[in-house]
């Protein structure tokens, strides 16, 4: 049988949105949306959800290293922020 993939849905953000996170870890903190994946539910927000990501060395970063990058948070555990109010 052949595995059915996830239609896209419709959310209450998009890219570009001012967003108070209101679940996890970084409960309380606002951003903005840089990224939204439909599929999987998820948004990238500006500066939250910090991951470290560990580089090997290569012809472009001789040094390696360890670098920051930002995970994505479900659609859920974030509130859209009006703009007007804040």
């Amino acid at each position: 049988m052949a595995i059915k993939k996830a239609d896209p849905v419709q959310l209450h953000v998009k890219s570009g949105d001012t967003v108070k996170v209101i679940a996890g870890d970084e409960k309380g903190k606002t951003g903005v949306i840089k990224s939204v994946n439909r599929v999987t539910q998820r948004v990238v927000v500006e500066g939250l959800n910090l991951m470290t990501k560990h580089n090997k060395p290569s012809a472009k970063s001789p040094q390696g290293g360890i670098t920051k990058i930002e995970g994505s948070i479900h659609v859920s555990n974030v509130k859209k922020v009006d703009s007007a109010n804040a």
